[in-house]
């Protein structure tokens, strides 16, 4: 069914990624995302087996937590997420995550996470069918669009991602009255692209390397300016 009104106009977040970060000073990063009014902080959990990566769980979410009134964002790249979702729950996050390929009753995965009061969001790698964000979009607050393989920071953005989330984000629009979603995208993004990608209708903008290579605060100054620039 086609809306005729006009579409939400959905604020445009910054959502650094920590996988960028010093591990090594965690609690002073925090503090760089803080400062420099960030709108999201995005947490990338990996297991080694669902990706060939591993890097922290629960007990890294639950050390953060005191030092941000910021949105915890948890990107489950694990397998058997509905195990450790309680647990990232009961850490502080605000916003959890899971991807179509790591969930085998996925929409059993959406009620574990919405019955924590968390915000759900659904992720799906650059080649999984958008078709799987069609069926999900009435239940859940996201849908996270990977413009890179997942599994290591760093990466070179996949345009493919483009017409993917143009595409998405036409399905919301039209849906919007029991469809209200926003669009996350993770990979990749740099001053080079962030227009682009908001264009495409994307308006959670994670950024790892984009943002903790060189200044961070002038990083993110610049960032806003596309962003201000956009809207």
């Amino acid at each position: 069914m086609k809306n005729n009104s006009s579409p939400i106009k959905r604020k445009i977040q910054i959502a650094p990624s920590m996988l960028s970060s010093d591990f090594s000073t965690l609690r002073t990063e925090i503090n760089k995302c803080n400062e420099a009014g960030v709108d999201v902080i995005h947490l990338d959990i990996m297991d080694g087996h669902f990706v060939p990566n591993i890097t922290f769980g629960p007990i890294v979410v639950e050390a953060i937590r005191p030092y941000t009134n910021l949105p915890l964002d948890c990107h489950l790249m694990i397998e058997n997420a509905d195990k450790y979702i309680p647990f990232f729950a009961k850490a502080g996050a605000d916003m959890i995550s899971v991807h179509v390929e790591g969930a085998v009753h996925l929409h059993r995965t959406i009620s574990l996470i919405k019955e924590n009061n968390i915000k759900v969001g659904v992720a799906l790698n650059p080649v999984t069918p958008l078709e799987y964000a069609f069926e999900v979009a009435e239940f859940v607050d996201f849908i996270l669009l990977m413009s890179v393989n997942p599994g290591f920071g760093g990466q070179s953005f996949i345009n493919t991602f483009i017409e993917r989330c143009i595409r998405l984000r036409s399905f919301l629009d039209e849906r919007e009255s029991t469809c209200n979603v926003d669009i996350e995208v993770d990979g990749g993004i740099k001053t080079d692209n962030l227009e682009k990608v908001i264009g495409a209708g994307a308006n959670i903008i994670v950024s790892g390397s984009g943002l903790f290579s060189g200044n961070f605060h002038s990083n993110v100054e610049y960032f806003k300016k596309i962003i201000s620039n956009r809207q």
